[in-house]
């Protein structure tokens, strides 16, 4: 008899059926001796639609709320409909004995499987394979170490009760939404309250009332002081009156100071733990201005195609014991290209896992992402896989590395009874900073902040002269200033910084609850790591959120919406109180059917609210363009990265790009252009107020040796013909798409 296997994606059951020798292919399959291989597209199978229950749910209208199936039916997506078949037919195949789950070793991987196997109506023996990455040792590792698909039937439990609270909260509020104010409205648990951090960061800019403080600066022998307050420790003050007085009397002692103390204290700083997505997600926007979304489908390919990083949607930011034998292995694969001189030393030397980067009580379902053992190819990289694969190698070497090791200075001295600081600092080892830093020669650093010392940002300065101060010198010539400054208000989220709120949202509950609070520490915060980039992209689809530059602004659609949701919906506790049950289904400790009582009841309370409410919704984003199709008047409308105009009808759907930001860069300003107008009547306009038809724009690139080719801009108008005919909102395009308002 043969085994079924089920991968997730095609290109990860390729590989599994190289390393079980499965050559031959079929329809929607590869088979060998023992084996069939065959894979999904993502998810075959989803909960069906609400008119699926009842005819009259087609309409939508509030009578027919709150929509509550006494049991959830299962639907075959129309889209993958051939390859559910495929699937299908190989798992019911006579010689077939029993059926190995090889989805994605997660959550929403068991519900992609488990769906498509329940829907057919399998019921076949089932074992799993859990691996963190696609390697061929990793496979071979993973079907000699198969589990009885059993010990997964919880976590199965969790994701179908994920699935189903979302369905029913979801379409049940988006629908009472819709039908109460006659506008495309939609909620969620998770979007909903981070849509309600990004208000409340917003209103905290715009009421923030900025306030000077002052303070003092001397200079002696080309060495910059602080001046501190000896009682608070402050290096500032809100008391202009107080400062200047300090400075008429440090000026009256005629520039000579007398040194107090030097002190030096030998320091060391840690490398800092490895990437789980969200941290990864973090720096890829810092640093490269990528979107959550980017980052994460990037990881995917160099997870799936390249082989070279281990599976991406993890929530740790450690590795288990047993992985630690495998690290050398690790270090031979990766050490290419500007990684070869550092990763070669540490395959020489003896690997020991520490409590820094290896604790098994600290990984659930998958380790922190590393390299794989898979030998590394750069030159088939892109470059955007290239910086992502930079942060991950670098990160994986620096906690391999020893400590970063230095001297810290600390010298004051006292003028007219005021005292002022110093500091300097003297690399003594570089250890895991090797990793990072090019130049090793200088070993002479200043720090200007916290986050410049531990990522070794700041530039080596050359001060011998604090090393040869000691207690009692006589400073002569001290130049005294005095300095304001005013304070800034919370800067605007940026899809870093939102991950980072979505992750610990805690400061942004209503009412501080100490129980609430550790339940969110606990859990992650809003979303998982798998999810947060979804969310901010739905935001954005739903033209709730709208960027500027980097920055992320609510729009008038979201702000209206905010007061129109129920509060529960609004708020981090609820979702937090979510996961953590979830996760307690996972564990075995709370039963699914308990969880789920909760959801219908909390769902009926949710569509009362909603009708009660006193409310209005009014499109502020109406133009004068009329609809081509329909005739309606048109809304502007602001997406990720360009400016549409949409029908306001979501039953017409029609939608029209009328400027979208390029990489192109504007030859009197160089910031990024934005591309209007249609094919040949194309024209790049810049801020700055500089205008190029696309066609002089290609003229001059060609003479500037950088032309864009004909072929990238057919791609590129291709695309915007096919996002023109896409749903505008994605998460329900389906749903609203059957409204008739």
């Amino acid at each position: 008899m043969k085994t079924v296997v089920i991968a997730e994606k095609p290109s990860v059951a390729r590989d599994i059926a190289r390393v079980l020798h499965c050559n031959q292919k079929i329809n929607g399959a590869l088979e060998g001796k023992q084996y069939i291989v065959t894979w999904g597209l993502g998810h075959l199978v989803t909960l069906a639609d609400p008119e699926k229950y009842k005819p009259e749910y087609k309409e939508w209208k509030m009578e027919h709320l709150p929509m509550l199936p006494d049991r959830m039916e299962l639907v075959v997506i129309k889209q993958t409909a051939k390859q559910f078949q495929a699937v299908k037919t190989q798992i019911f195949r006579k010689d077939v004995g029993d059926i190995i789950i090889a989805t994605d070793a997660g959550r929403e991987g068991e519900l992609v499987a488990r769906w498509i196997i329940e829907k057919a109506g399998c019921k076949k023996p089932m074992k799993r394979l859990w691996i963190s990455s696609v390697t061929d040792k990793a496979i071979k590792d993973g079907f000699a170490h198969l589990k009885s698909s059993k010990e997964y039937d919880a976590l199965y439990d969790a994701a179908v009760a994920r699935a189903e609270s979302d369905w029913l909260v979801g379409m049940n509020a988006t629908r009472a939404l819709t039908c109460k104010y006659n506008a495309q409205l939609s909620c969620g648990r998770v979007q909903t309250p981070t849509l309600a951090m990004i208000a409340k960061r917003e209103e905290e800019i715009r009421k923030f009332q900025p306030q000077s403080y002052y303070g003092l600066h001397a200079k002696a022998n080309g060495v910059s002081f602080t001046w501190k307050d000896r009682k608070t420790n402050n290096t500032t003050s809100f008391d202009k009156d107080r400062m200047m007085n300090i400075l008429k009397k440090v000026q009256n002692q005629k520039g000579t100071a007398t040194i107090l103390q030097v002190k030096k204290t030998s320091k060391k700083t840690f490398a800092p733990a490895l990437y789980d997505l969200t941290e990864l997600q973090r720096d890829a926007n810092k640093r490269f201005h990528f979107s959550a979304k980017e980052t994460l489908n990037i990881m995917q390919r160099l997870y799936e195609n390249h082989k070279v990083l281990t599976y991406p949607r993890t929530d740790s930011r450690y590795i288990t014991t047993d992985v630690v034998a495998t690290i050398p292995e690790r270090l031979r694969a990766c050490a290419v290209g500007p990684y070869k001189k550092l990763a070669g030393r540490l395959a020489n030397t003896s690997i020991k896992g520490n409590g820094s980067f290896v604790n098994n009580n600290k990984v659930s379902d998958h380790h922190a992402i590393i390299p794989t053992e898979q030998f590394v190819q750069l030159d088939h990289m892109t470059n955007e896989e290239k910086k992502i694969y930079d942060l991950v190698v670098r990160r994986f070497l620096a906690v391999l590395y020893p400590p970063f090791e230095y001297e810290e200075t600390t010298v004051e001295f006292e003028l007219a009874g005021e005292l002022f600081v110093t500091k300097a600092k003297v690399v003594t080892k570089l250890g895991f900073q090797e990793v990072y830093v090019a130049d090793q020669e200088e070993n002479y650093m200043d720090f200007d902040d916290e986050e410049t010392e531990s990522n070794l940002k700041g530039q080596f300065v050359r001060n011998e002269k604090v090393q040869t101060w000691k207690a009692g010198d006589q400073i002569e010539g001290v130049l005294v200033t005095i300095s304001e400054g005013k304070t800034k208000p919370p800067a605007y989220f940026t899809e870093a910084t939102l991950l980072s709120a979505m992750e610990n949202p805690v400061k942004y509950m209503e009412h501080y609850e100490k129980e609430a609070a550790k339940t969110l520490g606990e859990t992650g915060g809003l979303g998982t790591v798998a999810t947060r980039a979804d969310i901010i992209e739905k935001l954005f689809s739903n033209f709730l959120i709208e960027k500027k530059g980097n920055e992320i602004f609510i729009t008038s659609k979201g702000k209206q919406l905010l007061t129109l949701v129920p509060a529960p919906l609004k708020k981090p506790e609820l979702t937090a109180d979510w996961e953590t049950k979830l996760g307690q289904i996972a564990k075995g400790t709370m039963k699914k059917a308990t969880f789920m009582k909760d959801i219908r009841s909390y769902s009926m309370e949710l569509v009362e609210e909603i009708k009660g409410g006193e409310g209005t919704y009014r499109h502020d984003n109406l133009t004068n363009s009329k609809c081509p199709v329909c005739g309606k008047r048109m809304l502007s409308v602001k997406g990720k990265n360009s400016r549409m105009l949409v029908c306001q009808d979501r039953s017409c759907g029609y939608r029209e790009t009328i400027a979208r930001t390029t990489n192109a860069r504007c030859p009197v300003c160089h910031k990024k252009m934005e591309l209007c107008g249609k094919d040949d009547a194309s024209v790049f306009v810049c801020a700055c107020g500089h205008k190029e038809k696309l066609s002089a724009f290609q003229e001059r690139r060609k003479k500037e040796g950088a032309g864009v080719s004909k072929k990238e801009v057919a791609n590129y108008l291709k695309k915007q013909q096919k996002e023109a005919n896409e749903p505008v909102n994605n998460a329900f395009a389906d749903a609203f798409a059957k409204l008739k308002l």
